[in-house]
C-alpha cells in the first residue's frame, strides 16, 4: 500500500496566511518607521536643549533657511530653522526607525516560566543596548555628512574648533536619545 506524499510546511500555507504575514511585515515597517520619526522628534529636542545654551546660536538650519528660503540674517530665522530642523530630525529618526536591529525570529518565540522572564528580559536590555549603540554610529555618521557635505559644501560654513566639538557632541546626544527611543521601543513588537 502506497502512502500519500507528505506535505511541508510551505505547501500546507494557504494564501490567506501569505497575506497576513505580508500585511504584517507592512504594518511592522510602518510601526517601526513611525516610532523612529518619533524618537527623531525627541532626540532632536534633547540635542537642541544640550546645543542652544553650549553654542548660543541657532541650528545650522537657521543659516539654510536664510540662504535658500527666506533671505536675510540666520538669527532672524529662529521659529523656521527650529521647525526644519525637527523636520530633518524626525526625517534621520524615521530612516533610523527602519535600520534599527529588532529581535530576531528566535527570540521572537515566547518561552515559558520564570526562564523566559528572564529570557525576555535579558534580549530586552540587549535590544536596548544595541539600539543605544547603534543610535550613537548612525548619529556620528550624519555628523560627519552634516559638516562636510551640508556645512562646508552646500552652506559655505568653516567651523572652528570649538563649533566642531559641539556639532559632533550634539550628534552623539542625538544618537543617545534617538538609539534609547527606538531601542527601548523595539522588544514591545515581539
Amino acid at each position: 500500500m502506497s502512502r500519500p506524499p507528505s506535505r511541508t510546511a510551505d505547501e500546507g500555507r494557504s494564501a490567506s496566511d501569505d497575506s497576513e504575514r505580508a500585511e504584517t511585515a507592512g504594518s511592522g515597517a510602518r510601526d517601526r518607521l513611525a516610532e523612529g520619526a518619533m524618537g527623531g522628534v525627541v532626540a532632536t529636542l534633547v540635542m537642541t536643549a544640550y546645543r542652544l545654551p553650549v553654542s548660543r546660536s541657532l541650528p545650522p538650519t537657521a543659516r539654510f533657511w536664510s540662504k535658500f528660503v527666506a533671505g536675510g540674517r540666520p538669527e532672524d530665522q529662529p521659529l523656521p530653522a527650529l521647525a526644519l530642523h525637527l523636520l530633518y530630525g524626525a526625517g534621520a529618526g524615521a530612516a533610523f526607525g527602519l535600520l534599527a536591529p529588532r529581535p530576531s525570529d528566535a527570540s521572537a518565540t515566547p518561552g515559558t516560566g520564570s526562564d523566559a522572564r528572564t529570557d525576555d528580559a535579558d534580549e530586552t536590555a540587549r535590544l536596548e543596548a544595541v539600539g543605544l549603540l547603534a543610535g550613537v554610529g548612525y548619529a556620528l555618521a550624519l555628523s560627519a555628512f552634516g559638516e562636510r557635505a551640508l556645512l562646508d559644501r552646500l552652506l559655505d560654513v568653516d567651523l572652528d574648533s570649538d563649533e566642531r566639538l559641539v556639532f559632533h557632541a550634539g550628534h552623539v546626544v542625538y544618537g543617545l536619545a534617538l538609539g534609547t527611543w527606538v531601542g527601548s521601543r523595539t522588544g514591545d513588537r515581539r
